[in-house]
């Protein structure tokens, strides 16, 4: 019998991977699959529905993102189609392994004369938690988006607090290869202590990021903000991109704001799953 030393014996974390590939092309005036592939811990619902556009909706089936986990999304929409991406349910950012952090790579791709929405529900952030993510666009002149990237910094009904966590976040939209809008997030430490400081979140433990890409963002801009509350902004970084951010006290009161903005901005009812 082989000797087993302690070191060989340490036991070794199990991780999850996984990888959604997905294109879309117009077939008459609907937005049909053209190349797909799936593997792994994450997989791919496309929900049936009478509209023109196609829905996607990503599951994490190892039910959440720890230290060492890898996750990756690629999806391209076609000229002519009309793709909303959303998720099954909230993502969740548990306790990693020292020196050890989970990874979301999501890459989105839009040609002229289409539209994609990016809707993912809230991701969740539990204490002990270390996340890398980073969403790069890459669009064509003429390319609609819709982007949300929400996220919650421990369930205040639950009684979560985030004494230490971890959080390197990267929204990169780019328009023809040049910037149109980036995003840069590091949290490190006591994070409810630094949501508490005025200056930084007012004692927010939710906040949400808003994208609108669009020929009709500037009509958009008026409208939005009287729906907002005081712990909101909009603002047109260009007259065809509108761009909000808000902060809430907790989901609860996030969704509330988010989901009559993100309807109209949408102009058709959110993915049933935001609803339900």
């Amino acid at each position: 019998m082989d000797d087993i030393t302690p070191q060989s014996a340490t036991a070794v974390q199990p991780r999850a991977k996984g990888r959604v590939h997905l294109s879309v092309k117009p077939r008459g005036p609907r937005t049909v699959l053209d190349r797909f592939r799936q593997s792994g811990s994450l997989k791919c619902l496309y929900p049936r529905g009478h509209s023109t556009e196609l829905q996607a909706v990503l599951v994490n089936t190892a039910g959440g993102v720890t230290g060492g986990d890898r996750f990756e999304t690629n999806a391209h929409a076609a000229s002519g189609t009309h793709l909303t991406l959303t998720t099954q349910a909230c993502e969740r950012a548990y306790r990693a392994q020292p020196d050890q952090s989970g990874q979301i790579r999501t890459r989105l791709s839009v040609s002229d004369g289409a539209r994609l929405n990016w809707l993912p529900q809230e991701t969740i952030l539990f204490n002990g938690c270390a996340l890398d993510r980073r969403l790069s666009v890459d669009l064509t002149h003429g390319a609609e988006l819709l982007l949300v990237e929400p996220l919650i910094f421990g369930r205040e009904a639950m009684g979560e607090v985030l004494l230490t966590a971890q959080l390197n976040d990267r929204i990169d939209i780019r328009r023809a290869g040049l910037p149109l809008y980036l995003d840069a997030l590091h949290l490190d430490g006591d994070v409810q202590a630094l949501m508490q400081r005025r200056f930084v979140g007012g004692d927010a433990r939710a906040v949400a990021n808003v994208v609108f890409v669009s020929h009709r963002a500037e009509a958009q801009l008026d409208p939005v903000r009287e729906m907002l509350p005081d712990t909101a902004g909009a603002s047109l970084l260009r007259p065809d991109v509108l761009v909000l951010r808000l902060l809430a006290p907790d989901g609860f009161d996030l969704r509330r704001t988010l989901i009559p903005i993100l309807t109209r901005l949408n102009g058709h009812p959110l993915p049933r799953c935001w609803t339900i």
